[in-house]
């Protein structure tokens, strides 16, 4: 396949555009986006935004913890500001031994408070099932609108405006689209395990469907803020710095904290879906000095995922989810079903976005 001359991007990604000169679009877009966040996520953005985080309420806001290096830094770098949030953890049935401990000890080092939600098992593993029936790409999305509806409901709870996240520009900036799908499409969701689930009402799986999560996100009233933006976020160091103070561990591979993430970026998306997650985080690392090409190529050379722990994993994620390793070979070899032939918000989601478009409204930046 056709590959970038600045990054590892390649025709993987089945909307990738060259210019003439083999330089990806992923690259080529990297510098302006990188202009106009370096002018909403200013210094002095960073010190007016601490000022409104810091309050005489008990929790200055809520930040979810998964045990990855992107949510355990920000522990670290809300105990060094002096905040006090309230920490949530999701407990989906998948997290690592190595998370788990890396998690305790976050929360020995800052002192923080930490609210482990356990899902109903039952339930998800009805969602999850239905998904690989379904054979959607974004297996991750049940987890994913799980975690962000869980800490919309503790602020909502708790009363607490601010949301801190892992996401940020450095480490995350490529993703292409036809990898993912939507997070908030609750409706899809639902569709697909009423289709092929066993569980059909989901009455304690937590849901924030787009309706409300745009009402929240332009109403004020709970803004969700990508504080590593602010700072001069470098993962290398990042993990260096929570090895030496915290005794947290690093992992092989980004989002390697869960075990069926692992096996899903590790060996569902090659094996079924021909794609390898690590060509857009290794990119985004590219883009933003962290790593050269050359490092890159290099580091996917080798595996990162050995083939005994493939196999391990591989049999635990059948054994959890009661499928035969038949129907999980059938299932790599099926082709791939688009999200959109299932039920979707899509339609509500354009409304709603032409009307962010018409009225102007402002994202991330406006934090009053």
């Amino acid at each position: 396949m056709r590959q970038c001359k600045e990054c590892v991007m390649d025709e993987s990604d089945k909307y990738i555009i060259f210019d003439s000169k083999g330089i990806c679009n992923h690259c080529n877009s990297y510098s302006e986006r990188l202009k106009k966040f370096n002018v909403i996520y200013s210094k002095k953005n960073l010190n007016s935004l601490l000022s409104k985080l810091k309050s005489n309420k008990k929790y200055d806001c809520i930040i979810g913890v998964s045990g990855g290096v992107d949510s355990s830094f920000l522990l670290y770098w809300a105990k060094k500001q002096g905040l006090n949030p309230l920490c949530i953890h999701l407990d989906n049935g998948w997290n690592s031994e190595l998370a788990v401990d890396n998690i305790n000890k976050l929360i020995d080092y800052t002192g923080f408070d930490l609210i482990t939600h356990v899902i109903d098992w039952k339930e998800f593993k009805s969602i999850q099932r239905s998904f690989f029936k379904a054979n959607v790409i974004d297996l991750e999305l049940v987890t994913d609108q799980a975690i962000f509806a869980s800490l919309y409901k503790y602020a909502i709870k708790f009363k607490i405006k601010y949301i801190l996240s892992g996401e940020n520009f450095k480490t995350e900036a490529i993703l292409p689209q036809d990898w993912i799908w939507r997070k908030s499409d609750v409706k899809n969701i639902v569709g697909i395990n009423k289709i092929y689930g066993e569980e059909d009402s989901l009455k304690t799986y937590p849901k924030l469907n787009t309706f409300f999560k745009t009402f929240y996100q332009y109403s004020g009233l709970i803004i969700s803020i990508p504080i590593l933006n602010y700072i001069n976020y470098d993962k290398k160091n990042a993990e260096i710095t929570l090895f030496n103070e915290t005794g947290w561990r690093p992992y092989p591979g980004k989002h390697y904290e869960s075990i069926f993430t692992r096996f899903y970026q590790g060996y569902i998306l090659p094996k079924k879906f021909k794609i390898h997650k690590r060509k857009a985080h290794l990119s985004t690392l590219i883009n933003s000095n962290q790593i050269s090409r050359d490092q890159a190529i290099e580091i996917l050379s080798s595996d990162d995922y050995p083939l005994n722990l493939q196999k391990e994993d591989k049999i635990l994620v059948c054994k959890k989810l009661n499928f035969s390793e038949e129907f999980m070979n059938q299932y790599i070899n099926s082709p791939r079903v688009n999200h959109s032939n299932y039920p979707t918000d899509q339609k509500l989601y354009n409304f709603l976005h032409n009307i962010y478009l018409k009225l102007n409204l402002r994202r991330y930046n406006k934090y009053a």
